[in-house]
C-alpha cells in the first residue's frame, strides 16, 4: 500500500544502544521507507514491547473520600439523572493514563450518587459491573426484573448483558463505589450497549431478592438450578455474612487454629456458587480485615487492583508511594507494584482486581516478600 496519506503516524526512533546498527544515511532512508509503509522494526522497540517485568502506565494513587464525596453531592444538585447521561457516576482517573477515565489499564471505578426519589433508567452492556456500598440504604437496584436492596457493606452484581436500573425511595441521597471492566472491554473492541425502559421494571422493595432466596443458602444448591453460569447468580452478597466470616477467622486464630491468610489478616473471596470460581469472568472481589497493628507481607502480582477502606485507619504502601488511608479512601495498585498494608486501628478493606483475566491467559504471577507462588 502507499503510505503517503499516513505519513507521520509512525515515527521510528533509532537507538545507539546494544543491538542497534550503526547510523548511516542509508539506514535513515530505510527507516523513512518503513514509516511510509507503516512498518516498525522490532530491534528499535523491543525494550518497550518486551520489558523484563511489567511496566504499567497506571500509577499508584489514592482518592480521599472526604474530598470526592462533597463533589458528588454538588453534582447531585447540578446534574440530572436520566436517559442519555444514564448515571451520575464520577470516574476515578489514574494520573498515569493521560486523562482517560480509568482507575487502572483494565479497571474502571467511580462514585455513583443517587438523590431521593431519583430513578437511574434501565440499560444493559457487555461490561461486567458491581456496586459496593460504603454506607446508607434505601436504594434498590433492579437486575433482570429482580429488585435488590442496597445496604451498607453489601456487594451487588450486574454481570454483563443483564438489564439493570436503580431507584432511591429514601429521604437521603446515597453514594457507592461502582466497579467495571470498561477499559478491558474497550481495548478489545468488544463492547455492546442497549437502552431499556426509562423507569425500573419493578418498584417493589422486598427485603430479599429472588436470587438470594434461591442461591444465598450456605452449602446448599437448588436442584432446579444445576447448570453452571459464567457469572454468579447471586445479586447481593450481604454484609452480615461477610462480617461473620472474617470475625470467625480471627477468632480461630486467637484460639490457636488455622484460618487466616497471615498473622492478624483475615480475608474472604466472593465466589460464583455454580463453579466455585470468581463472581464474574473478568473481576475478582475480596474483603480483607486486619487486626490493630497487623502488617501484611509485601506482595506483587501481574494485574491491577482497586481497594476501598470500609472502616478503620492504616498505612498503604504501593511501590514508592505511602499514604495514611481511612474510611472511604480508594487507592489503586498497578500491575507488579509491591503492596503492603498496615493497620493503625482494626482495618476493613474491600478489593477488586482483574486477576481472572490473567489466570485464564496463564499469565498470572505472584511474589510475596520476593518468594514466587
Amino acid at each position: 500500500m502507499s503510505g503517503d496519506s499516513f505519513s507521520g503516524i509512525v515515527r521510528i526512533e533509532a537507538g545507539d544502544g546494544p543491538g542497534q546498527p550503526e547510523r548511516t544515511s542509508e539506514l535513515d532512508a530505510l527507516y523513512r521507507s518503513f514509516e511510509q509503509e507503516l512498518l516498525v522494526p522490532l530491534w528499535t522497540e523491543i525494550g518497550d514491547l518486551m520489558p523484563t517485568s511489567p511496566r504499567s502506565e497506571a500509577l499508584p494513587h489514592v482518592w480521599r473520600w472526604n474530598e470526592i464525596l462533597p463533589l458528588a453531592e454538588r453534582a447531585g444538585d447540578l446534574v440530572p439523572v436520566g436517559r442519555g447521561g444514564e448515571r451520575r457516576a464520577i470516574a476515578l482517573a489514574n494520573p498515569g493514563l493521560g486523562g482517560r477515565p480509568y482507575a487502572t489499564s483494565t479497571l474502571w471505578a467511580a462514585i455513583q450518587y443517587l438523590c431521593p426519589g431519583e430513578v437511574a433508567p434501565e440499560h444493559r452492556h457487555t461490561q461486567n459491573a458491581f456496586r459496593f456500598v460504603l454506607e446508607g440504604e434505601g436504594v434498590w437496584t433492579v437486575v433482570n426484573g429482580d429488585p435488590v436492596a442496597m445496604r451498607r457493606g453489601d456487594l451487588l452484581l450486574t454481570p454483563g448483558w443483564q438489564w439493570h436500573g436503580h431507584h432511591n425511595i429514601a429521604t437521603r441521597p446515597m453514594a457507592w463505589l461502582d466497579g467495571l471492566d470498561i477499559p478491558f472491554v474497550h481495548a478489545t473492541d468488544s463492547a455492546f450497549f442497549e437502552f431499556g425502559p426509562d423507569q425500573v421494571s419493578s418498584t417493589r422493595t422486598p427485603d430479599r431478592s429472588r436470587s438470594e432466596r434461591i442461591w444465598a443458602h450456605p452449602g446448599l444448591r437448588a436442584v432446579s438450578q444445576l447448570a453452571d453460569t459464567p457469572s454468579s447468580p447471586i445479586a447481593a452478597y450481604r454484609w452480615e455474612h461477610t462480617d461473620a466470616a472474617l470475625r470467625d477467622q480471627l477468632d480461630l486464630e486467637r484460639e490457636g487454629h488455622p484460618g487466616v491468610v497471615e498473622p492478624g489478616h483475615a480475608a474472604v473471596r466472593y465466589i460464583n456458587p455454580t463453579t466455585g470460581g470468581d463472581v464474574m469472568p473478568t473481576i475478582r472481589a475480596e474483603f480483607h480485615r486486619l487486626r490493630d497493628g497487623a502488617l501484611t507481607a509485601a506482595r506483587r502480582e501481574v494485574g491491577s487492583s482497586v481497594w476501598q477502606v470500609f472502616e478503620g485507619r492504616g498505612r498503604a504502601t504501593v511501590g514508592d508511594r505511602e499514604w495514611t488511608v481511612e474510611t472511604g479512601d480508594v487507592f489503586v495498585v498497578p500491575s507488579w507494584q509491591p503492596l503492603t498494608v498496615g493497620a493503625e486501628t482494626a482495618l476493613d478493606l474491600f478489593r477488586f482486581s482483574d486477576t481472572p483475566i490473567f489466570e485464564r491467559l496463564h499469565q498470572a504471577r505472584v511474589h510475596e516478600d520476593g518468594v514466587p507462588r
